[in-house]
């Protein structure tokens, strides 16, 4: 993401928030009002005609096959007819009824894989591990449980949001080298412990049960951290490793304490934007002013841009806040 996408991010964020979130509790509704109705649904030869399209050369460039295939929304049930369709590139298998994923195996040239809104329960003999060159894989809005199985050498981008997640277990780096996206927003997590995947760049985890950020001193290249809605009361575990943290969400959570705060002086070289709106420290006296005394790198607090007024304030006042307890000298 360039920085003036990652702008526009930042800028657009709570009404993208909003509206994604009501389209996915759409299709959650949706979901719950079918899912007891399904009925046998495999897959066609008309609805592959009907679904075809983006004609390429095939490997040895000496003949030619469709790449792209939309079966958006058709209540399939089975998949197995897609098996002998190898040239495919590019699925949306996205709200249908599907709880088997193990005929993609045989799609060794997919790239690009949408399934949300389906009924898978496992990755565990989904074998989607693999699909050699896939690179980008959402399986949002199923009915996932745990991690184990998941794998993909060439993975990058992996979304997994409103599933049933309860533990990041699973996430094995040897398996998952390439992943520098990574969505669990909408889960049941309750720690971050077990995200051990040291190429990661974002890392979205909004709207789960998170207590306690644990194991991200491993996430060395990690550069946004979007933690809204969970249940922190500190932020113990940001870690001086996390070398390369620019962009940092904890708004919605339980933080009061200033001690809680100081912990971001770990990361005050590199961050630059830090959303803290709705928690109980935000309503405090003198809070942008003590926030920026500690993290003077900072360039937007919540919704507002810092302004060269507020630095030098803050400058001027750095003495004020001298005093404030700070948790690295209770671990001397």
């Amino acid at each position: 993401m360039s920085d003036v996408e990652e702008d526009e991010f930042v800028q657009g964020e709570s009404e993208g928030e909003e509206a994604v979130k009501d389209v996915e509790l759409q299709e959650e509704e949706a979901m719950s009002e079918h899912e007891e109705q399904v009925e046998p649904c495999p897959l066609s030869q008309e609805m592959l005609a009907d679904g075809l399209s983006l004609l390429c050369r095939t490997g040895n460039g000496l003949s030619h096959a469709f790449v792209k295939l939309d079966l958006k929304d058709r209540r399939l049930t089975d998949l197995a007819l897609l098996s002998s369709f190898v040239h495919l590139r590019f699925l949306d298998i996205s709200s249908n009824h599907l709880s088997d994923l193990s005929p993609l195996t045989a799609l060794t040239q997919l790239l690009w894989l949408k399934g949300d809104g389906n009924l898978v329960r496992s990755f565990t003999g989904q074998s989607l591990g693999q699909l050699a060159y896939l690179q980008w894989l959402s399986l949002a809005l199923n009915r996932i449980c745990d991690l184990e199985g998941l794998g993909g050498a060439s993975l990058e981008s992996l979304n997994l949001t409103g599933n049933d997640i309860q533990c990041a277990s699973g996430l094995e780096y040897s398996r998952l080298t390439n992943v520098v996206t990574l969505e669990l927003r909408r889960n049941r997590l309750e720690s971050t412990d077990g995200i051990y995947l040291p190429n990661l760049r974002k890392l979205y985890l909004a709207q789960n049960g998170i207590k306690r950020l644990e194991g991200l001193d491993r996430l060395e290249h990690l550069t946004t951290l979007h933690l809204r809605d969970n249940q922190l009361q500190t932020l113990d575990g940001i870690s001086p490793n996390m070398k390369s943290l620019q962009y940092l969400n904890v708004r919605g959570n339980q933080v009061s304490s200033p001690r809680a705060l100081l912990r971001l002086g770990r990361v005050a070289n590199t961050l630059r934007v830090l959303v803290l709106a709705e928690n109980p420290l935000a309503e405090s006296e003198d809070y942008r002013m003590f926030v920026l005394t500690r993290l003077p790198m900072l360039e937007r607090l919540d919704k507002e841009q810092i302004s060269p007024d507020e630095r030098a304030e803050a400058r001027e006042r750095l003495g004020e806040f001298e005093n404030e307890d700070d948790p690295e000298q209770d671990e001397l």
